[in-house]
């Protein structure tokens, strides 16, 4: 063979190739770890078991990593590993103290038999097939495991993971001040998701980038077993829960689209956990008790530790199971409010941080301007209905499943309540979708008034009842369908036909177009259109080699130079896109920074901050943003600066005076 044949592969590339797979798959097995062990060890001891057990464990586990991050930073403590798995230690020896209070005063009888082996066994494939699609689907976006997102929102995730894995601040303004530091501002953001992030972060010892689609690519996966989890809860037979699991990775505007846009991390964890929800507070209501009530708490302080607007729409999603019980016996009203009161003044209690956090930032001076309407109310019913928002195509066998629960609606039993749910968030939607009136801009500033989190949050509901209509489908056929020999088909063959005929008409539930939507959060066919091209990574990369601890780098805001704290550990004086409210440091370097030799102020910020290094990127081609900020541009040959390091999209200088 020639030795200039193309299809020879170095020995360094393939090392290079099997270290990023190895890495790869380390960091998605410790997320899932991170995500489920202390979850799963606190519902143990409280006394879940099942389906209950493996869904609400990861809604545990943001609910205990998420309340030991601000309190531990309140006490002067850092955040590390050992401070989540200690924490999670003494949430499980609370958990086992209520679950024993609880059987001490009043025995708990076991949950009647619903599914037999074979159900389970059933449904336990259809989530292993939702969550392999989704995956597959995801990582077709992503291209591999360590893309770096594009999006505005993503440089705040990921800067935001590193601050906390640096400096052990689990504090609820701590991450913001990657961006807002000296004498800004701090800003508020719930942070269980960069707080257990950087635990995966630093367990795993991959990048940051790798740490975060690490995440993301669990995320269908989570959305599945949260859908098959209030299916069981709720009483729904097998092949109905086996139905959530494929319709939850089914539709482009569940969770695919936020991974495109953004991408909302956070808002999308909270989106997949939402439904449990109603799990934990039906579980309360049917058996009022320290255990199940402990189960509330954290699952609702869980929510909120994730994203503010997550407890908002845990609220809606949940509010119509009170509706349905109320309905049916209105005597229950007194009895569940009185029984909801102490979940929510201990809730208070718990999570005051991050109540007052929240309330703070919705009455300060953040601006807040909201979306512009999309469409007239009927365009938006219509995308609703056909699962279709940006995208050049309806989802049409999601629509023909979602008909198919619109007419056996009756038939949902306990879960008709979930009719309610998605009335009430498509509605939500379709208002946002086509009104900027006042009264709709104040009541989805949770949500910054985004039809796309509105369309999200009503998809969940959808993809219940299309769960529903493709059960109840299997249901009619296995009653109707004429004997052969005498014998009536057996229900499992009917349900295979019916599961696996969704599955083939939607393509694979659709997973090609929901990889396409993911591709543009992450991807494009011209690297240089990229926002962050892979020059400008690498030469983030490079700095982190070159600077010392401790040392500051000066960048421009508008290129893709504010990922380097994330990618390097070096601290950038732009530290996000955002250019709200900055330091005055940062806004007389951006106006004045090649003044440096003649300008004392230049001079005396450029030594408070410690700035050694300067990197620039690619010009910016924003619309309205110039190629660089006033203050860095023409710096090529400045005698105060010295190149050390350039490729085609980035160079780097280190100060020499």
């Amino acid at each position: 063979m020639s030795a200039n044949c193309p299809l020879r592969t170095s020995p360094r590339r393939t090392g290079r190739f099997l270290f990023g797979l190895v890495s790869s798959v380390l960091s998605v097995c410790v997320a899932i770890v991170v995500i489920a062990v202390p979850g799963l060890l606190t519902g143990l001891a409280v006394g879940l078991r099942g389906w209950a057990l493996a869904g609400l464990a990861p809604l545990l586990s943001y609910a205990i990593g998420g309340l030991t991050g601000p309190w531990t930073a309140a006490i002067g403590l850092s955040f590390t590993p050992w401070t989540y798995a200690i924490s999670t230690v003494v949430f499980a020896a609370i958990a086992f103290g209520v679950r024993k209070l609880t059987v001490r005063r009043r025995p708990v009888e076991p949950e009647p038999g619903l599914w037999d082996r074979r159900g389970h066994l059933a449904v336990v494939a259809c989530l292993i097939l939702a969550a392999a699609v989704g995956f597959y689907a995801t990582l077709r976006g992503l291209g591999h495991i360590g893309a770096l997102p594009q999006g505005f929102d993503a440089v705040y995730h990921g800067n935001a993971v590193r601050y906390i894995a640096d400096t052990g601040d689990g504090s609820l303004f701590g991450t913001s001040n990657v961006n807002w530091w000296g004498d800004a501002t701090p800003v508020f953001y719930p942070n269980a998701y960069h707080l257990l992030a950087a635990v995966t972060y630093l367990l795993s010892g991959a990048s940051i980038p790798e740490t975060l689609d690490a995440n993301t690519v669990l995320l269908p996966g989570l959305l599945a077993l949260s859908l098959v989890t209030l299916v069981r809860v709720f009483r729904g037979r097998a092949v109905f829960a086996g139905a959530a699991a494929l319709t939850a990775v089914a539709p482009v505007v569940g969770v695919y689209e936020s991974m495109d846009r953004g991408p909302l991390l956070p808002f999308a964890l909270g989106v997949t956990l939402t439904p449990l929800a109603a799990v934990a507070l039906h579980r309360y209501l049917e058996r009022v008790a320290f255990d199940t009530g402990f189960v509330l708490l954290l699952a609702a302080v869980g929510l909120l530790c994730i994203h503010s607007s997550t407890l908002f729409g845990g609220i809606l999603f949940a509010g119509p199971v009170l509706v349905q019980r109320w309905i049916t016996q209105w005597r229950r009203i007194g009895r569940d409010l009185l029984a909801l009161l102490p979940i929510a003044v201990v809730s208070l209690l718990v999570a005051w941080l991050q109540l007052f956090g929240a309330l703070g930032l919705a009455t300060g001076n953040v601006p807040y301007y909201g979306w512009p309407s999309e469409w007239r109310a009927t365009t938006a019913l219509g995308a609703l209905l056909g699962f279709q928002h940006y995208e050049a195509h309806p989802q049409v066998w999601l629509s023909v499943a979602l008909f198919l629960g619109i007419v056996f609606f009756a038939r949902a039993g306990a879960l008709r309540w979930i009719g309610l749910t998605a009335a009430v968030t498509g509605l939500a939607y379709i208002a946002v979708a086509s009104s900027n009136a006042p009264l709709v801009m104040a009541l989805s500033r949770p949500w910054w008034d985004d039809p796309y989190r509105f369309f999200a949050m009503a998809a969940i509901p959808l993809c219940v009842l299309a769960a529903h209509g493709l059960a109840s489908t299997q249901a009619w056929l296995r009653d109707k369908l004429p004997s052969v020999r005498g014998r009536r088909l057996p229900a499992v063959a009917v349900a295979v036909v019916v599961l696996l005929g969704f599955v083939v008409l939607t393509n694979g539930l659709y997973f090609r177009s929901n990889g396409d939507r993911v591709y543009t959060g992450y991807q494009a066919a011209d690297p240089s259109k990229l926002r962050v091209t892979p020059g400008e990574e690498a030469a983030m990369v490079e700095l982190g080699k070159l600077a010392k601890p401790g040392d500051w780098a000066m960048n421009d805001r508008f290129d893709g130079t504010a990922w380097t704290f994330a990618l390097s550990g070096v601290r950038s004086v732009a530290g996000h896109f955002d250019e709200t409210w900055p330091p005055s440091d940062a806004i007389l370097l951006a106006e004045k920074f090649k003044d440096y030799e003649t300008n004392p102020a230049v001079r005396a910020a450029v030594q408070r901050l410690n700035i050694h290094w300067v990197i620039l990127g690619k010009p910016s081609t924003e619309p309205g943003k110039p190629p660089y900020q006033p203050g860095l541009v023409g710096l090529a040959g400045e005698p105060f600066l010295k190149e050390e390091y350039r490729n085609s999209d980035a160079v780097i200088y280190r100060l020499v005076s």
